[in-house]
């Protein structure tokens, strides 16, 4: 059974040359997506920083309970739309 982090081991080696390029294409096109996605929805890097903010001044024994409750939180759309609001001003 292949254990934790077993992606970074693979040999691409045993990939062909035209295998190497669809997959050398196919990272290239999903970080070019995914700078898109991010450029379009300012509100997730504003999410994550409060976030992790939150993590280091509380430092919670129980990180995914922490998680779970802020990630929970009815008043995040609020909270999140506020911040925002205060980085464009």
């Amino acid at each position: 059974m292949a254990g934790k982090g077993s992606l970074a081991k693979l040999d691409v080696g045993v990939l062909s040359a035209e295998q190497q390029e669809k997959l050398q294409q196919f990272k290239i096109k999903t970080r070019i997506d995914n700078e898109n996605y991010l450029r379009s929805h300012p509100e997730v890097e504003v999410l994550i920083g409060d976030f992790l903010r939150d993590v280091l001044l509380k430092m919670p024994a129980d990180i995914r309970e922490f998680a779970a409750d802020y990630f929970t939180n009815p008043n995040l759309h609020a909270v999140i739309g506020s911040k925002m609001e205060g980085n464009m001003k």
